[in-house]
């Protein structure tokens, strides 16, 4: 392999393989480098157990940009996107359940259950969704503008995005501002009355976040989750086909034929800096590859106190990136099963409708507030919140014939615990996890043959990822658009010529969406005619 590239990204999560492809298509040397040993970050498909292949952290998709799938053509490497009807079922500690989906009758009905007034209202309300997120989409694949900036670019597009709000009208420009601003909960109890609904609705607005449905911005997180697409259809969220890791697999072929160089195993030590330039890279192993260009798809406490390190960098900054809020709570289980698992309040082994979306293990959100105030304390939840998947029921092609993979997202599990380490503790916890499904599914502990746990620590110590946080810094909102990473630094460079931000760190923030990567590349070409 050369040891001189035009450009170096460290990293090949699902960003850093976005990045990679746009870069190299434009006619760029690209070098790809990943310390572990199979590309996707933590969007991977990995075979745990023989015969099992799971998608170890990262689970379900709706986000990723789908201008990304038409012009990189990753269904010709692969990439399937598998619809889900319904999109998920919620069971109640009284015997009754709650489907929702992308059918509206099947919504109108179960939602008129527990209150007609909310079936009528949830049409509405998901039209309100659909009009703001028309509103707030399009920034999704652009820099933000800097407020501070005299750069006429930069007010242009704040006069763009003035005249774009004013459009919506008063009563859809107010609802966007309670979004990006207001808890959940004062959102969904404005719109609803019946906690089977609220409940359902709210955990989008935690996961992943180390916050409560009251606390101020999960408005924003719940937002943020229904701005993607399933097959066309907004909200909706879909497995893909053989896990995960095949959307990163389908993103490493499109990279390498359009000449990116993948480099797997070669853990980034240093990021090389001279005179205020980056020069390349470091490997753990004492390998060095120079490049004008570095481009970061690791968390900005990663690169810039890490690989960069601080004496390279203007002391503002590096008090600003240390501030930068990682709090976390998200534990991840995976679970081989001989069989599905049996709900009281829908019984059956066979699949069936229950098992297709998201199993949500909340029943109201008085739950979710008591489990948080344990968390905010160091003390997991004793009465966690669970999130379970069970992709095999729609794609046969990740386990042995008529067993399933379970996976369970958690909160909440805080990455600093009051007492002890969560290598101590993550087992028994788990167990609790266990205990609290199989109240709804009782045959669930004799059905498990295998099981993965990855804790908060697990999580930073496999993918890299401070503090546990699944999108690489809290999804709140003095951290996101012209804010993130920090102010001043949110068009993806940063005080180091020649070194980008392309993960999520950057704008527009976690999730699997791909247009951290994308819209780096789009500065990075910009910027060219400085490096070249």
């Amino acid at each position: 392999m050369p040891s001189s590239y035009d450009v170096i990204i460290v990293g090949a999560g699902h960003n850093g393989l976005v990045a990679g492809a746009y870069l190299a298509e434009a006619g760029l040397r690209v070098l790809i480098l990943e310390k572990r040993p199979v590309v996707g970050g933590a969007c991977v498909t990995e075979e745990i157990w023989p015969g099992y292949r799971v998608s170890t952290a990262a689970y379900v998709n709706s986000l990723f940009r789908p201008e990304i799938v038409r012009h990189l053509q990753l269904a010709k490497y692969g990439f399937q996107m598998l619809a889900r009807n319904p999109s998920s079922f919620t069971p109640f500690p009284d015997g009754r359940y709650l489907f929702l989906g992308p059918d509206p009758e099947l919504n109108r009905r179960e939602i008129g259950k527990f209150s007609a007034a909310d079936a009528a209202a949830y049409p509405r309300y998901e039209a309100m969704l659909d009009r703001v997120a028309r509103f707030l989409e399009p920034l999704l694949l652009e820099a933000p503008p800097d407020p501070w900036s005299y750069r006429l670019s930069d007010w242009t597009r704040w006069a763009r995005l003035a005249w774009r709000f004013r459009r919506l009208g008063q009563d859809d420009g107010r609802w966007a501002l309670r979004i990006l601003t207001a808890p959940a909960r004062t959102i969904l109890d404005d719109w609803f009355e019946s906690e089977q609904l609220k409940a359902t609705l709210a955990t989008d607005a935690v996961i992943g976040a180390f916050a409560s449905p009251s606390t101020p911005g999960t408005g924003y997180v719940l937002f943020h989750h229904v701005m993607g697409e399933c097959e066309g259809v907004r909200g909706v969220w879909g497995y893909v086909r053989g896990g995960m890791g095949a959307l990163t697999q389908a993103l490493a072929r499109a990279a390498e034929d359009r000449g990116a160089h993948i480099l797997c195993q070669a853990e980034v030590q240093s990021i090389q800096v001279s005179n205020g330039q980056t020069q390349g890279v470091i490997l753990a192993d004492g390998r060095e590859y120079r490049a004008r260009c570095v481009a970061s798809g690791a968390d900005a406490h990663v690169t810039f106190c890490r690989l960069v390190g601080r004496k390279h960098l203007p002391e503002p900054f590096v008090q600003a990136i240390e501030r930068v809020d990682y709090s976390s709570a998200s534990l991840k289980i995976n679970l081989a099963l001989a069989e599905l698992p049996d709900f009281r309040a829908l019984p059956g082994r066979q699949p069936g409708p229950q098992h297709r979306g998201t199993i949500h293990i909340c029943p109201d959100l008085d739950y979710m507030e008591r489990a948080y105030d344990e968390a905010r304390r160091g003390v997991p939840s004793t009465y966690p919140i669970l999130e379970c998947t069970l992709p095999t029921v729609m794609d046969e092609t990740l386990a042995p014939p008529g067993k399933h993979i379970m996976g369970l997202f958690v909160q909440y599990a805080p990455y600093r615990l009051a007492q002890g380490s969560w290598d101590d503790h993550k087992e028994a916890f788990v167990d609790r996890c266990l205990d609290v499904l199989a109240q709804y599914a009782p045959n669930i502990r004799q059905a498990i043959l295998h099981r993965q746990v990855l804790s908060p620590v697990d999580i930073e110590r496999t993918f890299g990822l401070t503090g546990g946080n699944i999108f690489q810094g809290a999804m709140v909102p003095h951290q996101l658009f012209f804010q993130r990473p920090v102010v001043g630094w949110s068009q993806y460079r940063t005080p180091i010529v020649g070194l980008y931000l392309c993960g999520s760190a950057a704008h527009p923030g976690g999730g699997v969406i791909g247009a951290c990567g994308y819209n780096a590349a789009r500065v990075i070409l910009e910027d060219r005619r400085r490096w070249k």
